[in-house]
């Protein structure tokens, strides 16, 4: 599990096939679980000033691969005791949306991403998304689109400062809305009653 906080900026080395070689300070261990761009990757490997993690066919269906080069963030799980200070983030991709614009407001900047219209309703307003591995809150939910309003630390420290219209980014949506909607819609409609939905609710 993740908080959706960036710890490190790390440096693609190679991108090679289905492996990913990154110049990082953080040294995990090998087999440990780390969010890159906001996929929950396994480090397979090693190095002096690094390690390399590998990525399966179903991950590099779901996820922007475009931008595995460059800088990238990393947020390593957490351990049990460490403080929690994002959202629940399982470092699992859901979609991938595009930047349709983002709009400087003096002390903070409005952006606005497309995304396929059935997952809007994954995307609730005030609610969290993850958005290439950054916990964010949503401010407003249009039809085929979502507002977030980003704090200029988070440009500055983020990828957000290099992003721009058309730009591609992995999204991972709120997991408790994920669970809701599909209890929701597996279950037969008849079945489900109020004290269903209020026990389903109280387990959150």
């Amino acid at each position: 599990m993740f908080t959706g906080l960036i710890r490190e900026m790390a440096t693609v080395k190679n991108y090679s096939t289905n492996r990913l070689s990154l110049k990082a300070e953080y040294r995990p261990k090998l087999g440990d679980s780390v969010a890159i761009n906001g996929t929950c990757l396994s480090v397979v490997s090693l190095e002096s000033d690094g390690f390399t993690v590998e990525l399966s066919p179903e991950t590099l269906t779901h996820i922007a691969t475009e931008k595995l080069k460059g800088q990238v963030h990393i947020e390593p799980a957490m351990m049990m005791g460490d403080r929690f200070e994002g959202h629940i983030v399982q470092g699992h991709i859901d979609t991938i949306g595009t930047v349709a614009s983002i709009s400087d407001n003096g002390n903070s900047y409005d952006v606005i991403i497309n995304v396929d219209p059935k997952f809007i309703t994954l995307i609730p307003p005030k609610g969290s998304i993850t958005i290439d591995g950054v916990s964010l809150t949503v401010n407003e939910v249009m039809k085929e689109s979502f507002r977030l309003t980003i704090i200029p630390i988070t440009m500055r420290e983020t990828l957000f400062g290099i992003y721009q219209k058309g730009t591609r980014v992995n999204i991972e949506t709120d997991v408790f809305a994920r669970y809701m909607h599909h209890i929701m819609n597996t279950s037969k409609k008849n079945d489900l009653s109020w004290n269903d939905v209020e026990r389903i609710s109280a387990l959150y």
